[in-house]
């Protein structure tokens, strides 16, 4: 029995053993760091759906289409039993040449701790169409006095102004036709009120200003057989979404992007009758206001280094523990990697409130000071627990750089992790982990000795 007794106190005391807790006890801690991750999604989430209902009352991201000019006709059919029957139908053409000059006025709107991106912009809109040619199609009657131009606006409570639309200098109403239209969204109408406009044999010259507000992100659809995009706004942080890649200029005071498309580059067809065209959104492109200073993607990202802070920070107690002879109990490593994990969750309860990197000073500050006390009771030493202050500083230094640096953090954070672990081989290589078993053993032998 006493044998027994004391194997299972050796193995207690082993430094295999030992290691085996801190490792087990570094797994289980991954699960209230998962739980960290969830509550992150969560309030991520429900900071999404803020910002749906505040872009929802002033106005939603817009896509702008057009104009086209859509031409009514009607075809006749006489069947077998000489009835005759009508069809209407709709031509739709394209300009030959679009030209778009936008100017972006960003802001940020609070509601509570949630944040959005809104704007209003001025656009301004010319072009033309080339002579119209109507195609030849049999038993068909043109109604030219029922043509119109069609634009589409995908968000109509942006527009904040009457638009001003003129036609070969002459201006035209524009009217709203409650519309959902397959290929450009919510259809605003301009009737031409006439076939004369059409019929002259020349090239139709247009122009259009529009006052339009939306949130997040601004698109067009190149409906141009020749369409030139410029977009000007003061946000220094624009992406570029879409199919077509802009010549653009950033700078701290805004950017500039410029997008030239022709009609080989889109699928987008020069003319077509009623719904034949498939939907446009695959060739829209535009620009995205981001935001530079997300915060849950920034809280998600140092979520994920909570491992490293738990195995680095439980491999200084255990260098502290097998140099020193001091016992520090698996509740000791517990409560610490505990510490470390409500920092995740004191960053993400104050960055919703204040700027992201004074939470990480003010978290970061918190979590070293309470390990640093507590690590002072156990070791009972200024430079053991300087040392650990220490490693925790560089650690919180060390992932802040990461979070900054989006676009090398992968590089920066495989490197940082190849040094810190060639620096803990380096302290650990004069270790003999073997020393305690074989002191125990001799401290088991002696006695018999003593008895022979």
């Amino acid at each position: 029995m006493e044998t027994t007794i004391k194997k299972a106190s050796k193995i207690n005391q082993s430094i295999t053993f030992k290691a085996m807790v801190i490792g087990f006890l570094t797994l289980i801690l991954l699960i209230p760091g998962l739980m960290i991750q969830d509550l992150i999604r969560e309030r991520q989430n429900r900071s999404n759906e803020t910002i749906e209902k505040i872009n929802a009352k002033w106005s939603n991201a817009q896509t702008f289409c057009g104009p086209v000019l859509s031409i009514p006709y009607t075809t006749t059919h006489i069947d077998s039993n000489n009835k005759t029957h009508y069809q209407e139908h709709v031509l739709t053409i394209t300009p030959g040449a679009l030209n778009i000059n936008t100017q972006l006025f960003p802001e940020e709107r609070y509601y509570g701790i949630y944040k959005t991106i809104l704007y209003k912009s001025e656009t301004d809109i010319t072009g033309n169409f080339d002579k119209i040619s109507f195609p030849k199609i049999e038993n068909s009657t043109i109604h030219w006095d029922q043509a119109y131009l069609a634009v589409g606006v995908s968000d109509l409570r942006g527009i904040t102004d009457n638009i001003d639309f003129r036609l070969d200098n002459k201006q035209y109403p524009v009217e709203t036709t409650g519309n959902q239209d397959t290929q450009i969204g919510k259809m605003l109408a301009i009737p031409l009120n006439g076939p004369e406009i059409l019929q002259t044999g020349q090239p139709l010259t247009f122009n259009c200003k529009l006052k339009l507000n939306g949130s997040s992100n601004i698109n067009f659809i190149p409906m141009g057989k020749t369409t030139k995009v410029h977009i000007t706004g003061n946000w220094k942080s624009p992406g570029f979404i879409g199919n077509f890649t802009p010549e653009h200029t950033i700078t701290e005071k805004g950017f500039e992007a410029d997008w030239s498309i022709l009609s080989f580059n889109r699928s987008i067809p020069e003319m077509w009758i009623d719904g034949q065209a498939n939907s446009f959104d695959d060739a829209s492109f535009g620009v995205n206001l981001v935001d530079p200073v997300n915060h849950y993607q920034q809280n998600m990202r140092s979520a994920k280094y909570a491992i490293m802070f738990i195995a680095l920070t439980f491999v200084v107690f255990f260098f502290v523990e097998i140099l020193t002879k001091k016992r520090i109990h698996p509740i000791q490593y517990l409560l610490v990697g505990l510490a470390l994990i409500l920092f995740y969750s004191l960053l993400l309860s104050i960055s919703e409130q204040i700027n992201f990197g004074i939470a990480y000073l003010i978290a970061s500050l918190a979590t070293i000071g309470l390990i640093t006390a507590y690590a002072h009771s156990i070791f009972k030493n200024k430079m053991q627990t300087g040392a650990l202050t220490g490693m925790l500083a560089l650690l919180y230094i060390f992932l802040y750089i990461i979070l900054q640096l989006e676009d090398v953090a992968l590089l920066i954070g495989s490197i940082g992790l190849f040094i810190i672990l060639g620096v803990i081989m380096f302290f650990s290589r004069k270790i003999n982990w073997y020393k305690e078993e074989e002191t125990e053993e001799n401290s088991q032998s002696q006695p018999l000795t003593e008895f022979n």
